[in-house]
């Protein structure tokens, strides 16, 4: 990629309703197309649903048959889209925003520094006596 390229920073969060704590991040994905966006939160919905309460589930299969193309359609407009469910007390938040993402420079032809060519990956697991 050497130009800025189009695409949706997906975030999972998880937050438990019980205690006043801060959101935690739990995954995030780079989609380049809101088909595969979207795609992403149907696998983890598909995936957790077996393990989800009645409600929790209901809602999660009520978003993979009718949310989902209402996430898509609002995707294609370039505008953000979020899916929460909770499950007893912990609140789950997928949400997928639209991104430029840009290019990062490539190190080819840059000097590195000299402290890293010192590091050398090991060809064999190091047990502990060979550690000490």
């Amino acid at each position: 990629m050497d130009k800025p390229q189009r695409g949706y920073w997906c975030e999972c969060w998880t937050e438990d309703l019980a205690k006043e704590t801060t959101p935690v991040l739990r995954a995030s994905f780079d989609a380049y197309s809101a088909p595969q966006a979207d795609r992403w939160v149907a696998v983890a919905l598909r995936t957790i649903s077996p393990a989800l309460d009645p409600d929790a589930s209901q809602r999660a299969w009520d978003w993979l048959y009718d949310g989902r193309i209402t996430t898509r359609r609002a995707l294609l407009r370039a505008e953000p889209s979020t899916v929460t469910l909770t499950q007893a007390r912990t609140r789950l938040t997928w949400t997928i925003r639209p991104v430029i993402f840009l290019p990062l420079a490539h190190r080819h032809g840059a000097e590195l520094p000299s402290c890293a060519h010192d590091f050398r990956p090991h060809t064999e697991p190091r047990t502990h006596q060979q550690t000490n």
